[in-house]
């Protein structure tokens, strides 16, 4: 065994019962606490942007691509299905998919109430892999119904729970959908499904329909969409990918990022990245200096064994090495405490979803949990490294002190 790692052991050892023994625990509880924190932080930061980006991703896609419109900004000229669009986006490599989609300005109407929406005509090439997680009632679309064999199109639509709560509607029920042109054309539609996202943005007042629908509302052939829906594989290369496409498409279509489309949404993300940041630097702030002191503590009570091993010929280097070991030993304790408690916290929420939320304010009624493990293994490289590189501070004072004051250092 190494001769600082042979002291270094006799120490942690010895010092049961004495005054460095408590303040060592409370070095050890200071690092448990930061790493657990930090842990939490992340998981529930990542969570919350997950969570939030999936919902926003059902109804808005990363990039948008449809043709200029004058007026009414819910709705979009035509775009043939076999464009210069369609050709460019196979080219480019970051794409994951598309899709084709339409909107229409309308009013749901019942016997009792009226409520304004915006009908979202969906094709054949819609994922509704995520969407299946926000359908609370109800099935999805059917293209197979018999109102899609008699008139071309499927006559089911999606509400929010919002809206069939606003209109007194459930599943299985019709309503009757007026669209805005004239002469009006009432559709009788039936209520397939309730979904609710808990963004109001969506909730409101977006229903999801057959695209065939919308056009046949608006007067279109089969060959003409809306919109077409891009998704890429990195959503952090969203701006090179949009500046690309920008490059290649027509100046007759207009290109929109979704960060454009909820501005407000995405910088209150960019904001919690911030204050996590600034939070878990105060948090590691004083668990390094609580190190400071402990080992301090620990030097100043041991200063008779310094000057001993001085006088046996034990460079400062050396001595110093033990009381490095020492801390080191505390973080590491710390570091196997703060993992189990933060990662017991973590896996607690994510299975029994103790902790909730208001979904007004949060958009989710549960705090979210996601387990990014690269994450949390450079929250405890990142403590070793600043809590090893603090913890050389208190050390230099081994320097200072001389061997003969050191033998008669009264505790």
């Amino acid at each position: 065994m190494q001769f600082p790692s042979f002291i270094a052991k006799r120490i942690r050892h010895n010092e049961a019962g004495s005054f460095s023994a408590t303040v060592s625990r409370i070095g050890v509880a200071s690092i448990a606490v930061g790493v657990a924190v930090g842990i939490i932080a992340f998981a529930v930061l990542l969570g919350f942007k997950q969570t939030i980006q999936q919902k926003i991703f059902l109804f808005g896609a990363h990039i948008n691509i449809s043709s200029f419109s004058i007026g009414n900004t819910y709705e979009e000229g035509p775009i043939p299905l076999k464009n210069a669009v369609s050709d460019a986006l196979p080219k480019i490599p970051e794409i994951k998919r598309w899709q084709t989609v339409a909107h229409k300005s309308g009013i749901l109407k019942t016997p009792e109430e009226i409520k304004g929406i915006i009908l979202k005509g969906v094709g054949e090439d819609y994922d509704w892999d995520a969407f299946k997680s926000s359908l609370k009632d109800g099935n999805l679309i059917s293209r197979k119904d018999s109102s899609s064999i008699k008139y071309g199109y499927s006559s089911e639509i999606l509400i929010s729970r919002k809206v069939a709560a606003q209109l007194r509607l459930k599943t299985g029920d019709d309503v009757i959908l007026y669209t805005l042109q004239n002469p009006p054309r009432p559709r009788k539609l039936n209520i397939s499904g309730i979904y609710d996202t808990q963004m109001e943005e969506f909730d409101n007042n977006l229903v999801i329909g057959d695209l065939a629908l919308v056009q046949r509302l608006n007067g279109w052939g089969p060959d003409s969409i809306g919109t077409y829906e891009v998704y890429l594989k990195d959503f952090e290369k969203l701006d090179e990918v949009s500046d690309r496409l920008k490059m290649i498409l027509p100046p007759s279509v207009y290109l929109q990022k979704v960060t454009s489309s909820f501005p407000q949404i995405f910088d209150w993300l960019i904001l919690l990245d911030r204050n996590t940041a600034v939070f878990l630097t105060l948090i590691l702030f004083v668990a390094c200096f609580n190190m400071i002191s402990i080992l301090l503590v620990m030097i100043m009570e041991r200063t008779p064994l310094i000057g001993l091993l001085k006088t046996l010929g034990s460079p400062n280097k050396q001595i110093r090495r033990v009381f490095l070991r020492v801390g080191l030993y505390m973080v590491r304790r710390g570091l196997i405490i703060g993992n189990a408690v933060g990662l017991l916290f973590c896996w607690i929420q994510y299975h029994f979803k103790l902790i909730s939320l208001d979904p007004v304010n949060y958009y989710m009624d549960t705090v979210p949990i996601v387990f990014d493990w690269p994450i949390f293994l450079m929250v405890n490289i990142i403590t070793i490294v600043i809590s090893g590189l603090i913890l050389l501070i208190p050390t230099l004072i081994i320097t200072k002190i001389q061997p003969i004051r050191a033998l008669l250092f009264k505790k």
